[in-house]
């Protein structure tokens, strides 16, 4: 596979001409001074410095010893459909597609790679959508006049986050299949729905020719029952209408001879307002089954709207972090799309979490931020695999908001810094070692405890039998009193001599960075090139076989991952990761030597201030349009050092 990859990539390499000219960095022409007053926090928000006070422990706290029982031999009963390894994917709004992605098909984002190869050795490919509220504007261009793959229009904004219009080129469609023949990542887009009389449909036609079976889906509209709230439909607006529109895009796209699988799309991906029986009740599976390939909702459990926007209801991190630090949280959130889950089965299509993360409006600092985040996020996805979602896409945003699974250092600070990791990057590791690379699969709430909200935990069997236990501690107790021990035996099954077990631990629920998944870290804000840091610290925990138990130590916060044999683990974490390098320079920070004098034959150099932004008005234009003006042509430059791959240990 790995041998494959570098095959794959040479390929394209052997398409790439060109040079390049890229300047060593301008030093500071100043020194600064060594203390000054203490000021606001005026820098972007995910990097805020908001630490949470972490919840009490619960009065009365939850039982610290209890079994855990797992029926064996098919006995198990209330088991999910059989789920995919790739179930926990990422949704990256398409206006920040090339400061996340990279710049274009040849200059490619390093940690990015990392980030999806370490994913991809566990579950054997990633699942991506590209799309949001900036799909819905977007347009395609034969090429922009500064050369750039994509364009935000700022001062043409909509909705009442300010959302800009988009002009992107086929680039951009170029350098996902280029991700892809090096990740196995797999790609959902979206056709615009703002004009339903006169669909684009280049980005379908351009989609499916470039990306061929890397391209899994279209979706059919973002958020529809949003669009007369934010004015892009009359009041009246409704679901009948929502599946009418459906019906023209299904004709538009039967009378383009240049879309050849004219059977990808995926809707209603709804936000919550309507409800999805109400578009069921239309028709709209019914009349038009041949053409989806997938049913989808999007949802937030909450929003911090006010905060950014000055609309809705207010809310504070510190006033809503208990509401995500328990098992009811996930429950809640699903509970409404259980019947849907159901009816989606019956008519034999999956059923997608297509958008969602900690709030609407980029999330909470200090909440969103956190290793309670960490721990919600994989309990919430588990949940969403329990009730038989077949996919959860978390959101990936601008340098604006806090919950991004993981975040590049805006363009003008990417000669000394490198990419922050958030909370849910390590719940996707955990979620995805759960689950493995078998592709059968399946989760059971075990409902432990009591039921207790604060210790829950799951079941994963493969083909009748429990291959995985994953097991939570939302409670935060620096003492040590809360930690709890999990018996777990084996109902008419021989108890193993040993189980191994992976924890994702912190010291409380609210700090920020340097979590660790089995030892291995990816650090501190700025500090990441998607490579895990440490060494991988698997334990063995040695079983009662007499008494028929494995004992579990649960740190009290903390996550386990617990192991019943050897080829279980294999599957969730074969070993070494292909992981990429880069050859771009960029000081001597993470980056091969190139000596400035041997690139010094100049074709521009322009600036390179502008600064990473988001999807709404008021931040900067992307770093990809400021890093185009000062890279014109890249030609066989690649920023994802897909010249050498080099192994490295990821955990």
């Amino acid at each position: 596979m790995r041998l494959l990859l570098v095959h794959s990539f040479l390929s394209i390499l052997g398409l790439v001409r060109g040079s390049v000219t890229v300047y060593g960095v301008q030093q500071p022409l100043g020194t600064g001074t060594a203390t000054a007053a203490s000021a606001s926090y005026t820098g972007s928000g995910i990097y805020n410095q908001v630490v949470l006070t972490p919840p009490p422990v619960p009065n009365p706290p939850p039982p610290t010893s209890f079994a855990v029982q797992l029926q064996t031999g098919g006995a198990a009963s209330g088991l999910s459909i059989p789920q995919s390894g790739a179930f926990f994917g990422f949704s990256i709004e398409f206006s920040v597609a090339t400061q996340v992605l990279g710049l274009n098909s040849s200059f490619l984002q390093v940690p990015f790679l990392n980030l999806m190869a370490n994913l991809r050795e566990r579950s054997g490919s990633v699942h991506i959508r590209v799309g949001g509220n900036t799909q819905d504007t977007a347009t395609m261009v034969s090429s922009t006049p500064d050369g750039a793959a994509l364009e935000k229009d700022v001062i043409n904004t909509s909705n009442p986050t300010n959302t800009p219009p988009l002009v992107f080129t086929p680039e951009i469609i170029k350098m996902m299949a280029s991700i892809s023949a090096l990740t196995n990542v797999r790609w959902y887009l979206g056709i615009p729905f703002n004009d339903t009389q006169n669909f684009r449909l280049d980005i379908a036609e351009v989609g499916e020719a470039v990306l061929g079976d890397y391209l899994l889906g279209l979706q059919a509209g973002n958020e529809p029952d949003l669009y007369a709230r934010h004015g892009h439909r009359p009041a009246t607006y409704s679901p009948e209408d929502y599946t009418a529109e459906v019906g023209l895009l299904i004709n538009a796209m039967n009378a383009d001879s240049k879309i050849s699988n004219k059977d990808l799309l995926i809707g209603p991906n709804l936000a919550g307002v309507w409800q999805p029986e109400q578009v069921w009740d239309t028709g709209f599976v019914s009349d038009y089954s041949q053409s989806l390939i997938a049913l989808a909702v999007e949802r937030y459990p909450t929003d911090n709207c006010y905060a950014q926007y000055g609309i809705g209801t207010p809310h504070t991190g510190q006033d809503m972090f208990p509401d995500f630090l328990t098992h009811q949280s996930g429950q809640n959130i699903v509970s409404p799309y259980i019947n849907s889950t159901g009816y989606a089965q019956s008519v034999g299509k999956p059923f997608m979490m297509f958008e969602t993360n900690t709030a609407s409006c980029g999330g909470f600092p200090g909440l969103s931020d956190s290793f309670g985040a960490a721990l919600w996020g994989l309990d919430y996805a588990l949940q969403m695999a329990y009730v038989n979602f077949t996919s959860a896409l978390f959101h990936v945003g601008g340098q604006d908001v806090y919950y991004n699974p993981f975040t590049p250092p805006a363009t003008n600070q990417s000669s000394y810094h490198q990419w922050t990791i958030g909370p849910i990057y390590y719940s996707a590791l955990f979620v995805t070692e759960a689950l493995g690379s078998s592709n059968v699969s399946q989760v059971l709430d075990l409902n432990m405890n009591g039921g207790n909200q604060f210790t829950p935990g799951y079941a994963i069997y493969e083909n009748g039998e429990p291959t995985r236990v994953a097991l939570l501690n939302y409670v935060s107790d620096p003492t040590g009193a809360s930690d709890y021990t999990a018996s777990i035996s084996l109902v008419g099954a021989t108890t193993p001599a040993q189980v191994k077990v992976k924890y994702l631990s912190a010291s409380s629920v609210a700090q920020k960075y340097n979590f660790t998944w089995a030892g291995q870290t990816f650090g501190d804000a700025f500090s990441s090139d998607g490579r895990p840091v440490g060494a991988v610290d698997i334990q063995t925990i040695t079983c009662d076989q007499t008494n028929n138990v494995c004992n579990v130590k649960v740190p009290a916060p903390g996550a386990a991952l617990v192991f019943f044999n050897d080829q279980a683990l294999e599957e969730s974490d074969p070993g070494p990761t292909m992981t990429f390098p880069t050859t771009a320079h960029l000081k001597q920070h993470n980056t091969a030597t190139i000596p400035p004098a041997v690139l010094a034959t100049s074709n521009g150099n322009k600036g390179t201030a502008n600064m990473l932004g988001g999807t709404s008005q008021g931040q900067q234009y992307g770093s990809a349009f400021g890093l185009a003006q000062a890279l014109p042509s890249l030609g066989s430059v690649i920023a994802g050092a897909l010249l050498v791959a080099r192994l490295a240990y990821a955990g």
